[in-house]
């Protein structure tokens, strides 16, 4: 969601004249060692977790000298942290020109400009949505698949969770909006779409339709063209079976599933205020399994919620051995200051919780060694991406994701075709790890299906071999800006 929310403020920016510092090309202006530096940084924040205020004050900091030396230079921030620390952000770092919040990105460009001519910083936080972010221009990180947002903002009052005070309550949008949007991204070659929502599969509680996102999933699988269809994040209380239906019924519905767990105690369960037992999390699991024998499941775990007893904690093991998790993304407990579950007593010591932490992630990585190793001998589909392996060099391999959002690294037997980003290869599995599968084949065991996705990123690189210059700038070049949490030179007092 934040990916998403960060090609929107992409899309505003490049709307606005500005283009990405890595494709403005050698004429940028460059510090004393040669680093580009450009004209604005945007950074799109989250705030689950206490080490995103860490990580942007830090940031901050090592902009301010860079600044000092370029003072041309703007800083916005945004998102999540944005919304809640408000004033904070300019006290602590008064050298940013702009804040906004969750509600207003579209105000970005506005505000960039009105701090630029007023040379005064500007913060706009609104406490309600002002433009549904999906109506907004976007500069979409990948040609061959695209995030959809169904709904924003949250109706559950999870403990631990700021996002609620963030977002605000659950915002959806209209069915026929969202397949027009899908059906644009089609039609430009996306040929896998992710339906986005902080819970996505209740989606219709705005316009009173309890089964409308099971719709929503069969609607989808009519759209010709789209070969993938995934969802993230649903909640467990609102499961239902006829969204289990509906996957099993639509056949561009991929066979994975993220379920956040977050405990597997009951206990801890109910002083999350999660609404579910961890019986009903895995009947849900198991029905799936029942429709869609080859399905692959992720969650979320939190390991030392207060009050977090070593019974608690190994319910949490023995749900997690239970489920045979493909992946999972481990938390230890971050106490956010506004939630209810900061001021809970038996707030855990920080050794006793990364503990329990290693043992947990023990435990995962043994099964995800295991779950893969099944996958041996299994031919998958693949969906080749842009990135490889960091040791595609030596190995020769490319990268993409299974059906089942496995990552598969593969060679291409000499003599055969080589893909495009986007394209589908089938192999089998010869190897596997942790946390990937390899596929070696020969050329008789290796099937290339070129796609539209392909064809779109041959025309995006042929698009990207020059910017055209804009009137009015002094070294032919638009406006550069770096978006999100840029690399930044280390330099030596």
């Amino acid at each position: 969601m934040n990916v998403h929310d960060s090609e929107r403020m992409a899309g505003l920016l490049e709307t606005a004249g500005m283009v990405a510092v890595e494709e403005a090309g050698p004429a940028r202006i460059v510090d004393a060692n040669g680093d580009a530096v450009p004209d604005v940084v945007v950074f799109n924040t989250c705030a689950v977790r206490e080490n995103a205020d860490n990580k942007l004050y830090g940031n901050l900091g090592m902009l301010a000298h860079i600044k000092e030396t370029n003072p041309g230079m703007q800083i916005a921030v945004g998102g999540c942290l944005a919304q809640k620390d408000r004033d904070t952000i300019q006290k602590r770092a008064p050298w940013v020109d702009v804040v906004f919040g969750t509600h207003n990105v579209g105000a970005l460009p506005v505000l960039l400009e009105r701090a630029r001519h007023n040379a005064d910083a500007q913060m706009e936080i609104l406490e309600s949505l002002e433009v549904f972010p999906s109506t907004l221009p976007t500069k979409r990180d990948s040609v061959y698949s695209g995030w959809v947002s169904i709904s924003v903002g949250c109706n559950n009052t999870c403990t631990f969770c700021i996002v609620p005070s963030l977002r605000g309550k659950e915002r959806d949008r209209r069915p026929g909006e969202i397949l027009a949007e899908i059906q644009a991204l089609v039609d430009d070659g996306v040929i896998e779409i992710t339906l986005l929502g902080q819970n996505v599969n209740s989606y219709g509680v705005e316009f009173g339709d309890k089964l409308a996102f099971g719709k929503l999933l069969r609607a989808c699988g009519q759209i010709k063209g789209l070969e993938r269809l995934r969802f993230t994040s649903p909640h467990p209380a609102a499961f239902t079976d006829d969204v289990i239906d509906a996957m099993a019924a639509t056949p561009n519905v991929m066979p994975q599933l993220h379920m956040p767990l977050q405990s597997g105690s009951d206990k801890v369960l109910r002083d999350m205020r999660r609404s579910y037992r961890s019986a009903k999390f895995l009947g849900i699991l198991d029905k799936v399994r029942q429709q869609i024998p080859n399905a692959s499941f992720s969650t979320d775990i939190i390991v030392g919620f207060p009050g977090e007893t070593e019974e608690d904690f190994q319910a949490t093991l023995d749900v997690v051995e239970k489920s045979r998790f493909a992946t999972a993304f481990t938390y230890q407990y971050s106490k956010r200051p506004g939630t209810p579950a900061a001021d809970l007593p038996d707030q855990l010591p920080k050794e006793v919780v990364q503990e329990r932490f290693l043992r947990l992630t023990a435990l995962q990585d043994r099964i995800c060694a295991e779950e893969n190793a099944l996958q041996i001998g299994t031919k998958v589909e693949v969906m080749v991406t842009a990135a490889s392996g960091r040791k595609a060099a030596e190995t020769n391999r490319l990268s993409g994701r299974a059906r089942d959002q496995r990552l598969v690294h593969f060679s291409v037997p000499e003599g055969a075709p080589a893909p495009r980003p986007g394209d589908l290869v089938t192999v089998t599995i010869t190897d596997s790890a942790a946390f990937h599968l390899v596929a070696d084949p020969d050329l008789a065991d290796y099937q290339l299906r070129p796609s539209r996705a392909g064809d779109a990123w041959d025309l995006a690189q042929a698009d990207s071999c020059g910017v055209p210059a804009a009137p009015g700038t002094s070294d032919g070049a638009r406006p550069a800006v770096s978006l999100g949490m840029p690399t930044l030179p280390v330099r030596s007092a």
